[in-house]
């Protein structure tokens, strides 16, 4: 599936191709990981702090002043209310967050484990 078709997709096209996302599921994360996203307006940066919540930098939290800002990430929405909140992120798609800040397409995912920052 294209990043150019993501917009409008029905639920049964996103179905069958949501096991072809390049993706970052919450369940594979840890405290001390950093993810770095790059969307096709910004980059962001995004370390889970536990339970759910992650502190989040750059992009639309950087542009008003109020990075690091700490939220929950809803999931990732074909760019309507579709949302699969099982992944933090995946190409392709957009990412909700907790304070319903959506972001443009996500083009590219870094994951560093936090055993190698230190």
């Amino acid at each position: 599936m294209s990043s150019a078709g993501c917009y409008g997709t029905s639920l049964g096209t996103a179905v069958r191709h949501a096991g072809e996302l390049m993706m970052v599921r919450k369940a594979d994360l840890r405290v001390g990981d950093v993810l770095i996203v790059k969307t096709c307006n910004s980059v962001y940066t995004m370390r889970p702090l536990g339970s759910g919540v992650y502190a989040i930098q750059g992009g639309w939290f950087d542009h008003k002043g109020v990075a690091p800002c700490t939220t929950t990430v809803t999931g990732c929405t074909w760019g309507g209310s579709m949302v699969k909140v099982d992944i933090v992120a995946a190409c392709g798609l957009c990412i909700e967050f907790g304070n319903r800040l959506t972001t443009s397409l996500v083009r590219s995912i870094i994951v560093v484990p936090a055993a190698v920052l230190n």
